[in-house]
């Protein structure tokens, strides 16, 4: 099994499009959780890690400024305000694509033919399909800087999608909005 590097454009794009909502049948399967010593009206700013996970190549990628891009219209809709002056909660961000493969299995029936129509017996086989696909994971954490703690975190998983890898940037959207909708607002609005 390989797995690509983040700072392959390929992989990035592999990326998105695992997180595609389009290109499945149910979508994602998104998990999160809250840190339940977390006191979220505590929190009125935000911003990101000045070095993301997403960035191992030591540059801010195109999947990196997307992600934060549509993290930054999730916070700002949840009533948390942009600042990079001692912010409340960072946001980091971790993705991972590997390659998978699925044996297939259908079970058919082979029957002999004659000259004057079907006789003999049928004889039970297996049809064997092999699909090879990409299933990427997409983590965001907020972090509380200064307690130094894990608040909330949501983590993506699915299968590429043929159409998303054409255009990620819509399916980043789609799914940091289905993973970040949870996420409690900002106390006082």
């Amino acid at each position: 099994m390989r797995v690509p590097t983040l700072s392959t454009g390929a992989a990035l794009l592999a990326i998105a499009a695992t997180l595609a909502l389009g290109g499945c049948e149910s979508g994602p399967e998104i998990r999160r959780d809250t840190n339940p010593a977390a006191n979220f009206a505590n929190y009125k700013t935000f911003a990101f890690y000045p070095e993301l996970a997403t960035d191992r190549a030591g540059y801010e990628s195109v999947f990196t400024a997307r992600l934060k891009e549509s993290t930054r219209r999730q916070m700002e809709s949840k009533g948390y305000a942009y600042s990079e002056t001692n912010p409340d909660l960072l946001l980091n961000f971790y993705a991972n694509v590997e390659d998978k493969q699925e044996i297939r299995s259908t079970p058919t029936t082979v029957g002999y033919y004659g000259y004057r129509g079907y006789y003999g017996y049928g004889m039970q086989t297996q049809q064997i399909q092999t699909v090879n696909y990409k299933e990427g994971t997409l983590t965001i954490d907020l972090v509380d800087p200064k307690n130094k703690i894990l608040v909330w975190n949501a983590t993506a998983e699915g299968r590429v999608s043929k159409e998303a890898r054409k255009n990620p940037g819509p399916a980043i959207d789609a799914v940091v909005t289905q993973m970040m909708t949870p996420l409690p607002a900002r106390s006082g609005l």
